[in-house]
């Protein structure tokens, strides 16, 4: 009895989602590390949009994730009002993973 009740409680534990929580702390440790935080947050404006914002703005858009990426890394202005996003200091890759991440607010 006590076997399967451990067995069942490790099961349990084991189908426990816990690798979208540790990408979501991972990615949130990123987008601060990489100044993101400065201008945006998950849902308010601040500077620059709420990242739900630009989430819903581009949802079901194919071609948003490569357009924002090279957004993150060249800056752009004039799609959200006049205050320009500067060039961000991000590899490809980092740009790719902020901007999925934007995306899945």
């Amino acid at each position: 009895m006590r076997k399967t009740m451990l067995a069942a409680v490790a099961a349990a534990v084991l189908a426990t989602p816990a690798a979208p929580a540790f990408a979501d702390s991972a990615m949130e440790k990123l987008v601060k590390d990489k100044g993101c935080t400065a201008c945006h947050a998950n849902d308010k404006k601040l500077i620059g949009p709420a990242y739900k914002d630009v989430a819903k703005k581009y949802k079901g858009d194919a071609a948003a994730p490569a357009k924002l990426a090279e957004k993150v890394i060249k800056g752009g202005q004039g799609v959200w009002g006049p205050i320009p996003m500067p060039p961000n200091k991000v590899t490809d890759d980092e740009a790719k993973k902020m901007v999925a991440y934007v995306l899945a607010m």
